[in-house]
């Protein structure tokens, strides 16, 4: 457990400690978060850049425990940590630039399909999904082989999930909270599969985003930018897959979904609400979760501490499952998405008439 204390602890207290000089870094490069649309809930503006903080936490953590690596992780996953820390470099890089100055969506689109075509070329893939007909017909197979199509849908969701954690990000604290929370889910999901170089990874993850933390949340001194939630995304993408999905159990596929709950949820709903109504999927609205919770009446502060309580119920429910049995593992997931739905109805996540205002970062 020495590893797992190391890890969390330096990339904490790294995180935490860095973050000030990355306000005064972000002030002097003009990294600036102005509020200049309805979308925006901030008043005044903010810097951005957190990410930075975040990324130097995690890294101090990889390496204060690179001993612990080497002495558990087989030649084959060394080579798999490689590539995704070379991914994670180009994704923070691109994230540091979009942050003083938007990019365009179509080149940091094709900054995460390399990202994620490194991270595949170095071992990374899902190798096998689900068989949902498996608990129709028992002599059946609980899993399928994905040979080939491996690659397309580990490159789908690598670059899906990114820009999940990007999405949700428009409330102070919001994507490191709900970050934290899949971390450590994952984290507990790695321990109860003996992935300990996984484990490593997401606890190093909880570590940087806990750190940064006290300096996001409401009233935020500082955003963590695109350099923060698409690093955060890419590498929850990743760690689930070197981790969860590349288990046998028969639910696997479902372990991450719930892990990620929230920012897979709102953004599935968000591309169907904007497809329904004849609009681009690049097009952002005010539908998200956490609009919608604002609107309702709840403070930035209630809206966000709502939303850890459902991904904390959420990934309690991840990790249950890997346990469960059969029939308890149907009636959890049954029940996870009866709420889900009555939670869609409630809070009119598919209300195609919300508010629309062009991407501009």
């Amino acid at each position: 457990m020495s590893y797992y204390f190391i890890a969390f602890i330096s990339a904490l207290l790294v995180s935490y400690v860095v973050t000030p000089f990355v306000i005064k870094l972000a002030n002097r490069v003009g990294a600036i978060d102005v509020p200049k649309d309805d979308r925006r809930v901030h008043k005044v503006p903010t810097p951005r850049l957190g990410g930075i903080a975040i990324f130097l936490g995690f890294i101090a953590a990889f390496l204060a425990a690179i001993a612990g690596f080497k002495a558990k992780a087989p030649q084959g996953m060394l080579m798999e940590m490689a590539g995704v820390l070379v991914g994670a470099v180009i994704i923070v890089v691109t994230g540091y630039f979009d942050d003083i100055k938007p990019l365009s969506a179509k080149r940091k689109f094709l900054v995460q399909l390399l990202a994620a075509i490194i991270v595949i070329s170095s071992g990374v893939t899902i190798e096998r999904l689900t068989n949902p007909l498996h608990f129709l017909f028992r002599d059946m197979s609980s899993t399928i082989e994905l040979g080939i199509l491996s690659y397309p849908i580990t490159l789908v969701w690598i670059v899906g999930v990114t820009n999940a954690i990007n999405l949700i990000d428009g409330l102070d604290g919001l994507a490191a909270g709900v970050s934290t929370i899949s971390s450590i889910t994952l984290f507990a999901v790695a321990l109860f599969n003996i992935q300990m170089p996984i484990a490593i990874l997401a606890i190093a993850l909880a570590g940087a985003t806990i750190g940064f933390l006290p300096h996001n949340f409401n009233p935020a001194k500082i955003f963590m930018g695109d350099s923060g939630s698409l690093f955060l995304g890419y590498m929850l993408s990743v760690i689930s897959i070197m981790g969860v999905l590349k288990s046998a159990a028969a639910l696997s596929i479902l372990v991450p979904v719930f892990a990620m709950g929230i920012p897979i949820f709102d953004t599935f709903f968000a591309m169907l609400r904007r497809i329904l109504s004849g609009r681009s999927i690049a097009e952002a609205d005010k539908g998200h979760l956490h609009h919608r919770l604002l609107d309702a009446g709840l403070t930035q502060k209630q809206a966000v501490l709502t939303l850890y309580c459902v991904s904390a119920v959420l990934g309690f429910s991840a990790v249950a499952l890997m346990e469960a049995t059969l029939k308890v593992a149907v009636a959890l997931v049954f029940a996870v998405f009866l709420l889900a739905s009555m939670g869609v109805k409630y809070l009119g996540l598919m209300d195609i008439k919300t508010s629309t205002d062009k991407i501009d970062a």
